[in-house]
């Protein structure tokens, strides 16, 4: 059947309701999560000098870095994806190539929300019900949570999402200091520092740098966003806003619970919370489902776009549509939980992946981007303000090509680790 043309106007009266309050929830959701809670874990490794000045440093040039892949989307029309911004970068190829790790990196994402949501069910029930089970229910809710179509109608989760973190933050902190207040010397006896410990290995310490990094990886998502922004220009206000967001929320609950638990912080933080650790992941369960399904909406969303576009399937006029779309949404979410279930190293392989990933959408592409501009606007890079963005942006390729490294060495330390410690288990 011929597939019927839809104009762009059509198309962008569908997809372009989105407020830059929308977006800044959107972006959020994206970004926090439980993963708000390994920061306590990162201050104990580092100390609490160094872990502050690198979550509000690192935080600042990842806001930066999204600038200017936003000011990218606004220059060049039809960058809706990242894929259009690596073709701006290094030709077709690029944007096979990256359109391959886009959807590749959102799903490993997506699986790794099944595996909390089955530890998130697991601690909440006193059941003995197959972890298998429950990484089945997780799947269905991911599914279901992703159905709709458009950011602006899923940013309305958002807020849920972003009440669920906090929330949990707070129980876990609640817990955490009450636990600090019942050991011997009470609060006062919590042993925390202000720099390294002294025995911290390099290993240590990159795998925390990197987590501290891999807490800013938003900026996969924003093209995709930015395209369905009802005033585009506007997207300034929302990285602004979701940076400092981000920052305070890293920056307190790395620093406060690291200081109520010491070096005996566990990862996540809510482990530690004692008697209120069931109810920390209680009020965890939207941020785990909510976050993880929007990855989902988003590799979707691409795989939809770029198979109808153009079409009045694409603006879901046409049962053909949601048919389609249905599919597809069950078909990653499917791919997300076997991998997830399937591979035994599955966190270790996500760890890989992410400083693969990560380190370019986030730092190295982003940084590439402020060249493009400047190469279309002209004039020397050495002169007034442009001197000090060049310095900015080189700044963000090195902590992109410093995440490749370092993060791919962290991983696969993480991995010989594991392995090792499996060979030396008794067998029964």
């Amino acid at each position: 059947m011929r597939a019927l043309r839809v104009e762009g106007s059509h198309q962008s009266l569908q997809f372009s309701r989105l407020s830059w309050q929308r977006l800044t929830i959107c972006l959020l959701v994206e970004a926090v999560a439980l993963g708000a809670l390994s920061q306590p874990a990162t201050f104990s490794t580092l100390g609490m000098v160094p872990g502050i000045i690198l979550t509000v440093g690192i935080g600042m040039l990842a806001t930066q870095a999204s600038l200017y892949l936003g000011e990218v989307c606004i220059r060049f029309p039809g960058t809706d994806h990242y894929d259009k911004v690596a073709e701006l970068l290094g030709g077709r190829i690029a944007r096979e190539i990256c359109a391959v790790c886009f959807v590749l990196q959102l799903l490993l994402v997506v699986g790794s929300h099944v595996l909390t949501g089955t530890e998130l069910l697991n601690a909440l029930s006193d059941n003995a019900v197959c972890s298998v089970a429950f990484g089945v229910v997780s799947a269905v809710i991911l599914y279901l949570l992703a159905i709709p179509p458009s950011f602006h109608d899923i940013a309305w989760l958002g807020y849920i999402d972003f009440a669920s973190i906090i929330g949990a933050i707070i129980v876990t902190g609640v817990g955490v200091g009450k636990e600090a207040r019942a050991a011997p010397g009470g609060l006062g006896g919590v042993q925390w520092r202000l720099w390294p410990r002294p025995e911290t290995t390099f290993y240590e310490a990159m795998l925390s740098v990197t987590n501290i990094i891999f807490a800013y990886s938003f900026a996969v998502a924003l093209p995709s966003f930015m395209g369905e922004l009802a005033k585009p220009h506007d997207y300034k206000k929302a990285l602004i806003s979701l940076g400092a967001i981000e920052i305070v929320i890293y920056t307190v609950t790395g620093a406060a619970i690291y200081a109520l638990s010491g070096d005996a912080v566990q990862s996540p933080a809510l482990l530690g919370a004692g008697s209120l650790q069931k109810a920390a992941w209680g009020v965890a369960i939207p941020v785990v489902y909510i976050s993880g399904s929007i990855n989902t909406s988003v590799a979707a969303r691409y795989a939809h776009q770029r198979a109808f576009k153009g079409t009045l399937h694409a603006v879901f006029k046409t049962s053909r549509s949601w048919i389609a779309w249905l599919l597809i949404l069950l078909a990653m979410t499917a791919f997300a939980f076997v991998i997830a279930e399937v591979i035994p190293f599955f966190s270790a392989l996500l760890g890989i992946t992410s400083s693969l990933f990560v380190s370019f959408f986030s730092f190295t592409l982003p940084g590439c981007c402020w060249f493009l501009l400047r190469k279309r606007d002209g004039g020397s890079m050495l002169r007034g303000t442009n001197a000090v963005h060049l310095v900015v942006a080189v700044s963000i390729i090195v902590i992109g090509l410093f995440t490749l490294g370092a993060g791919t060495y962290a991983a696969v330390e993480s991995i010989r680790e594991e392995c090792e410690c499996a060979s030396l288990a008794p067998v029964d």
